[in-house]
């Protein structure tokens, strides 16, 4: 083999070769926009005592005060797995109320939160207030982008954040 034939095969080998090599492809990302909102759970226990509740949020020098409306809560009840790895899961009422603020924006700087309403009985139940932090996440990776929320939890004993 001559010169162009030992310079037409290393080329085909460059080519071939390079054809081969691994490009790392990333992770899809869901298609899901992130809602800015304060999301809050009456606690089961609670919620006999409440009939409406009132949301005021301050963060950055902004304020958003407005009535929640309330929907029935409810827990993942899981429903196994087949063998080939297909799983699944039912939502169950767990006897929770959840509602949702919705902001003009959400960031992890301290926020101010004040829960207030009325008792099925017309009267005013005591007004909470926590100062928290809202949290930020990728729960589809750092690719995928930063997730921030701001949940709460209220009972007898006043507002928490969520875990």
């Amino acid at each position: 083999m001559g010169k162009p034939g030992v310079l037409l095969a290393l080329m085909t080998t460059a080519v071939l070769t390079s054809g081969c090599y691994y490009y790392p492809v990333p992770a899809p990302c869901p298609m899901i926009a992130q809602a800015s909102v304060v999301s809050v759970t009456v606690a089961r226990e609670y919620v006999p005592q409440v009939a409406s509740l009132r949301l005021k949020a301050c963060q950055d020098g902004t304020c958003k005060a407005a009535a929640v409306e309330l929907f029935p809560g409810t827990a993942s009840i899981d429903q196994g797995c087949t063998p080939d790895r297909v799983c699944s899961a039912t939502a169950s009422p767990d006897g929770t109320m959840t509602g949702m603020l919705m902001l003009e924006s959400l960031t992890e700087a301290p926020m101010a939160l004040t829960a207030s309403g009325i008792s099925p009985g017309g009267s005013a139940l005591p007004v909470r207030t926590l100062n928290f932090r809202p949290r930020g996440a990728y729960p589809y990776g750092e690719q995928c982008g930063r997730f921030v929320t701001a949940s709460v939890i209220l009972d007898a004993k006043g507002l928490r954040q969520a875990a």
